[in-house]
C-alpha cells in the first residue's frame, strides 16, 4: 500500500503544485452549495475548495472571500460564470482580495476577462469541451484546464469524460490539465492520473458532505438516486443556444421545458435579445437551485447532480471523503503495480 501511495504522490506532483494542496484533488463550483462552510473543509482537508460566485455581485463576492479565509488558511479559489454582467468587477474583487486561482466557467472567456485574470496575479483555470477549444485557451494563457464530460451535474457538453481525456491529455502537456465529470470513486482517479491528468475534480461527491449547507431534503434526494436519475436537459428550439443542464429528474423538469419555450417566444417578439434570453436562462437555473438546495422544495426546484451521485451513499464528513478516495485511489496503483510486478 505504501508503494501505491508514493505512486499516487507522484502522479499528483504537478496538480499539487498548481494548487498548493496536499492531494491534487479540486471541488466543482456548485452555486448555493459552494460556499465558505464546504470551501475551507474540502481545503483544510487537503483538497481545493472552490466558491462558486453563481449570480453573486461584487460586494457579496467579496464577503464570501473574506468569510472563507476566516476558516482556512489553506488555498482555495473562486468561480467565476463568464456571461455575468459584472465579471470584470468580480476579478476586481478577486485581485483585491488576493485570490490565487480564477476559474472563468460557462463559456470561452473573453480576452478582456482573460487579461484582467493575468492582471491580477492570479492562476487562471478554464474548461476545454474539446482539444480545438483546449489549444486556443493554452494559447491565450490559461494556466490550467479542467475537462468536463458529460457525466457531471450542472452544466454539461455533449461527449463523455473518458474520451476527453484520451482525445485531451495526450495532446495537451504544456499546463496541468484536470479531469471531471462522473468521478466518485478514487480508482477512476488513479485511471486519469495514470492517463496523464495533473488531478481531478469532483462536485456531487460532496453535496452531501457533513460540512455542506445543501437543505436535509437536497441530501437525502442525492442520497435515494442513482446513477440513471440524473438526466440532461432537452433543448427544445434550436434557435436559442441552451448548454444542458443535468440534474435528478423531477417537476422542476419539465417546469424547464416551458421555461425554454416563453424565453423564445420572447426572442421571436423581438422582446428580448440572444443574450438577454440566455441570462434568463440562467436566472431560472439559479432561482431553481435555490429552491431546492436553499428551501428543500426537492420537487419543483433543480436538483443539479452528476451521475456518480448512486455513488453517494450516506452523510459524512469532507475529511473522510477525501481520505476515502486517497486510499482507494493508491490502492489501486498498488494493485497495478504488484499486477506488473
Amino acid at each position: 500500500m505504501s508503494g501505491g501511495r508514493d505512486r499516487l504522490d507522484a502522479l499528483m506532483a504537478r496538480g499539487c503544485a498548481f494548487l498548493g494542496t496536499r492531494y491534487a484533488i479540486m471541488a466543482g463550483a456548485m452555486t448555493w452549495v459552494s460556499e465558505r462552510n464546504l470551501v475551507s473543509a474540502i481545503s483544510n482537508a487537503g483538497g481545493f475548495g472552490m466558491i462558486a460566485c453563481g449570480a453573486m455581485d461584487p460586494a457579496r463576492l467579496r464577503e464570501e472571500i473574506v468569510a472563507t479565509r476566516a476558516l482556512t488558511d489553506k488555498s482555495f479559489g473562486v468561480n467565476l460564470i463568464t456571461m455575468h454582467p459584472a465579471l470584470l468587477d468580480l476579478i476586481q474583487v478577486c485581485a483585491e482580495e488576493k485570490v490565487g486561482h480564477i476559474a472563468l466557467a460557462g463559456g470561452i472567456p473573453s480576452g478582456p476577462a482573460i487579461a484582467a485574470v493575468k492582471a491580477a496575479g492570479a492562476k487562471l483555470i478554464c474548461f476545454a469541451p474539446a482539444l480545438a477549444f483546449a489549444k486556443k485557451l493554452v494559447r491565450s494563457g490559461v494556466d490550467a484546464l479542467v475537462i468536463e464530460g458529460t457525466e457531471a451535474g450542472g452544466h454539461v457538453g455533449p461527449v463523455s469524460t473518458t474520451v476527453l481525456a484520451q482525445e485531451i491529455l495526450p495532446n495537451i502537456t504544456d499546463v496541468p490539465v484536470f479531469v471531471a465529470g462522473g468521478i466518485g470513486h478514487g480508482e477512476a482517479i488513479a485511471a486519469f492520473l495514470e492517463m496523464g491528468a495533473a488531478g481531478v475534480q469532483l462536485g456531487t461527491r460532496f453535496v452531501c458532505a457533513t460540512e455542506s449547507v445543501a437543505h436535509p431534503k437536497f441530501k437525502q434526494a442525492f442520497i435515494r438516486a442513482a446513477a440513471r436519475d440524473a438526466v440532461a436537459s432537452v433543448q427544445i428550439d434550436p434557435r436559442l443556444p441552451v448548454i444542458p443542464v443535468r440534474a435528478l429528474k423531477n417537476a422542476g423538469t419539465e417546469a424547464f421545458t416551458a421555461k425554454q419555450r416563453e424565453v423564445a417566444a420572447l426572442l421571436d417578439a423581438g422582446a428580448v435579445d440572444m443574450d438577454a434570453a440566455q441570462l434568463q436562462i440562467e436566472h431560472y437555473w439559479a432561482g431553481a437551485l435555490r429552491r431546492a438546495v436553499v428551501e428543500g422544495d426537492v420537487e419543483n426546484g433543480s436538483l443539479m447532480a452528476g451521475q456518480s451521485v448512486g455513488m453517494v451513499k450516506r452523510e459524512e464528513p469532507v475529511q473522510a471523503i477525501i481520505d476515502e478516495l486517497v486510499s482507494e485511489a493508491a490502492a489501486a496503483l498498488a494493485r497495478r503495480g504488484a499486477q506488473a510486478a
